[in-house]
């Protein structure tokens, strides 16, 4: 029955269903237990007809559990535990909606929390309270566990006051997980708090928690990484976090920072499972695949990944790692952080606190006799060199570097301090990428490109002729974006005798992009409209991330 026993029992007095006398009977006999239950029992009053009152009074329909059949797939709309916690049954699906019963009008908390649970709207109608007991044994028995199956936080000791912050946390992760966010930020606002995933580069906001349940979410989430402090409030602070969603553990790498209206959240989510992703799942077409990997497979030299924060180059790397990981070959990876744990590869962590730093790494590696050394980044001059060192000694060398094309990483080198004789002699190839999404392949359909994208890919009739270009449409399963999931696109710059020999000449970034166009290199707009022209990809993403690239 609902708590608020006073206010049920003034509502029942006010229809005439119970006397003054009736209630102050019941309230002497009771024992201490609910007066309503009492006069339910006693048969004063019918269980339907206090869910029917109650209903009329708070302006919700009433319906009769007993006359409704829930199929399979609309059970599936509430996980079990959720279904549980707020002793509620989905009854239907109404405009987009999804319909629960609840027995009690007043149980806010529930109001609030279930369409956040959810990530959907719902309303809500009264029932009577054992037809929704009588409901949750029968269609959700307690063995059986939704939304938190498989679900296993690592975290410390909880009690059951927690447990509905702990379910909302849950609820969270499980839904960024599902929907392939990259990121979650929660953004604590004036009156309240907002929830946004980051879904293929783009944020999208979600619904979002009640702004009272701020403190307490962002709590939860500092003792979860087992590392951060609940009490400080007014320094940045980092964490991580493992869980396991089904039979997948995800890493999440957590950063907190005060703002004016209290603490901002954002967690990385780090899945393992883009580990694993082959050359093609990178974006390569089958020309680009087999140039690159004959480079990753050479004995010694550096190969270069460029590009902007964001643009994959961790992603491209870490793939790089796993497709060159086998028993024979010692690979050696030196990060700030260590991002993702790989088996077979010894990673070491960048910790400048205690002399860790990229340069005393390096040269620590290099005893350990590795065939393949990977550093996250090239910084500086130390690093550069004995990068470079290291792969004139007979190892090759990966890394990254902040460039926008790939023949500007040659300038770039010299710049932080390498002699021009040593980046020709060292340097194999350089790979500069950017990210673009990909059409959904549920509900992309072929489209006509536009005279501004014809004009801007810089298109001819040949190549429209054999072209299906496609366009974004929208459905359930990219949440109507139109796009899932995202791919690269590459620029190619292999550093041969000709090459070298300009370097050595100091030849400007001009010169040798010039020349390497000669040679056939293929610039990142021209593979772009490559995956333009194949249906991949619209040309409207190839034109926005290759706006510097009109070569």
């Amino acid at each position: 029955m609902p708590a608020n026993d006073e206010y049920t029992l003034e509502i029942l007095k006010d229809a005439g269903l119970v006397t003054a006398d009736q209630v102050a009977d019941a309230s002497n006999r009771c024992g201490g237990t609910s007066v309503v239950d009492f006069l339910v029992r006693e048969k004063t009053v019918s269980a339907e007809d206090v869910a029917r009152t109650l209903a009329l009074q708070n302006g919700m329909s009433f319906v009769d559990l007993s006359q409704v059949t829930q199929p399979p797939e609309l059970l599936a709309q509430l996980p079990s535990e959720t279904a549980r916690r707020y002793k509620t049954i989905p009854v239907s699906e109404h405009d987009g909606s999804l319909v629960l019963a609840i027995s009690d009008p007043l149980d806010f908390e529930a109001f609030d929390s279930l369409g956040f649970l959810l990530n959907r709207p719902v309303e809500f109608v009264c029932a009577v309270p054992s037809q929704i007991t009588e409901k949750l044994e029968r269609l959700y028995p307690q063995e059986l566990d939704g939304l938190g199956s498989g679900f296993a936080l690592d975290a410390g000791d909880e009690t059951e006051d927690d447990a509905p912050i702990i379910q909302l946390v849950s609820s969270l992760l499980f839904e960024a997980q599902n929907n392939r966010a990259s990121d979650i930020h929660i953004e604590p606002l004036e009156k309240s708090l907002r929830v946004r995933f980051r879904i293929d580069g783009n944020l999208q906001e979600v619904q979002s928690p009640p702004k009272k349940l701020q403190g307490a979410i962002i709590s939860r989430l500092k003792i979860m990484t087992g590392s951060m402090s609940i009490a400080e409030k007014r320094v940045p602070q980092d964490g991580r976090i493992q869980v396991k969603i089904g039979d997948k553990t995800v890493d999440l790498r957590v950063s907190t920072v005060p703002t004016v209206h209290g603490e901002s959240v954002v967690m990385r989510i780090l899945d393992k499972s883009s580990l694993m992703l082959g050359l093609p799942e990178l974006g390569f077409l089958s020309d680009d695949q087999a140039m690159f990997e004959r480079l990753v497979k050479l004995p010694d030299g550096i190969i270069l990944v460029t590009g902007p924060t964001g643009s994959g180059k961790t992603t491209t790397l870490y793939a790089c790692l796993n497709y060159m990981n086998r028993p024979d070959r010692k690979i050696i990876t030196v990060e700030e952080p260590v991002e993702y744990q790989m088996t077979g590869i010894n990673q070491v962590q960048v910790n400048s606190e205690v002399g860790m730093t990229f340069p005393a790494a390096l040269r620590s590696m290099l005893r350990q006799a590795p065939n393949i050394i990977m550093v996250g980044e090239i910084r500086d001059k130390e690093t550069a060199q004995i990068a470079i060192n290291a792969s004139l000694t007979g190892h090759l060398v990966l890394s990254t570097l902040h460039t926008n094309d790939a023949p500007s990483a040659v300038a770039r080198l010299v710049d932080i301090g390498v002699q021009p004789f040593l980046v020709s002699s060292a340097l194999r190839a350089v790979m500069a990428q950017r990210l673009v999404r990909k059409l959904c392949p549920h509900c992309k359909k072929p489209c006509e490109l536009t005279d501004y994208e014809i004009r801007s890919l810089n298109l001819d009739a040949g190549q429209l002729s054999k072209a299906t270009p496609m366009t974004s449409v929208g459905c359930q399963k990219c949440r109507g974006q139109g796009f899932r999931g995202r791919m690269g696109i590459f620029e190619i710059f292999v550093v041969d005798d000709e090459i070298r020999q300009m370097i050595n000449r100091s030849a400007t970034t001009l010169q040798i992009r010039h020349r390497t166009r000669e040679l056939g290199m293929r610039t990142l707009r021209e593979d772009g409209i490559r995956k333009v022209l194949a249906g991949l990809t619209t040309a409207e993403e190839v034109i926005s991330s290759t706006m510097g690239d009109t070569h």
